[in-house]
């Protein structure tokens, strides 16, 4: 792609797909104006999470061109110039910020991300364990956007599945960072010296019970039956427990698990586990209502 495309990280909008969750469990997806809102919600965040990326290339630029993979950034390389990259990524904050406030219900949201993550780069990003919760909290930014912002009201249950999700894949961020990085993992992240594999071992390995766990009880749960008309939901669950199996085969086995975007659009078996899954909820909550 051109470096100026490739500087705002399109693929990581992938991330923003939770503003969507809203709509499938709020039953909303046959009404215009929410599907309108949610299609603005994460067009504002794809601007605003890419002026984050942009920005944090500008930061770190000089450190990149010591990273193995990190060093192919267009700034680090030089495919871009700093003032372009202010520009573009000036540009697409004024954007995001513009949308934001013109079409949510909540406009808060985003100004609490843009916060979250001027906090992580000011020094959250080194405090152990709080790094992770930071990335999994601008998630449930996300996932409120397309909830309160469009006015579905979120359930527990929805909040505590993709804390739980995004947990899994923070922890599993850092234990590929650590597995690839090796002796210099901690001059490129200097939190990692906190971590070791073990440690995130044990951390991924409560975050992906606590995912299943929590999403096998909310599908068989009496609100969820009453609130989707159908008890079947539990047939979704395998498809989330394969998906997170082949998550963990990837990181332990092929040096996967760093980047979670790349990871679902290169690996055939997690997008078949998606889209299965994607599948079988829309099948039972339209057959429900």
């Amino acid at each position: 792609m051109p470096a100026l495309i490739r500087l705002l990280r399109p693929h990581q909008w992938l991330k923003n797909g939770f503003v969507f969750v809203g709509l499938l469990f709020g039953h909303a997806w046959r009404d215009p104006g929410m599907i309108a809102a949610a299609l603005l919600a994460f067009a504002a965040f794809c601007l605003i999470s890419s002026a984050v990326y942009v920005f944090n290339d500008y930061v770190d630029r000089e450190q990149d061109r010591r990273h193995p993979d990190k060093k192919q950034r267009p700034l680090a390389s030089g495919a871009v110039s700093v003032p372009a990259a202010l520009a573009l990524g000036a540009a697409c904050l004024a954007g995001g910020l513009a949308l934001a406030l013109l079409a949510s219900r909540a406009p808060w949201i985003f100004l609490a991300y843009l916060a979250l993550q001027v906090a992580y780069n000011a020094g959250a990003k080194h405090v152990v364990v709080l790094d992770v919760f930071i990335i999994a909290a601008g998630f449930m930014l996300r996932i409120l956007a397309g909830t309160l912002g469009i006015g579905i009201p979120p359930t527990h249950w929805l909040l505590l599945c993709g804390l739980m999700l995004t947990l899994f894949l923070g922890f599993a961020k850092r234990r590929a960072e650590l597995g690839r990085l090796q002796d210099d993992s901690v001059v490129h992240r200097r939190v990692l010296e906190h971590y070791s594999k073990p440690l995130l071992d044990h951390f991924i390995a409560i975050a992906a019970s606590g995912t299943v766990v929590s999403y096998a009880l909310y599908t068989v749960s009496s609100e969820t039956i009453a609130l989707h008309g159908t008890a079947w939901l539990i047939a979704s669950v395998p498809p989330v427990l394969y998906g997170l199996m082949r998550y963990l085969f990837l990181l332990h086995r092929q040096g996967g698990g760093g980047d979670p975007a790349r990871e679902l659009l290169g690996d055939f078996h997690l997008l078949a586990a998606v889209a299965v899954w994607a599948l079988v909820v829309a099948m039972l909550l339209v057959g429900g209502r």
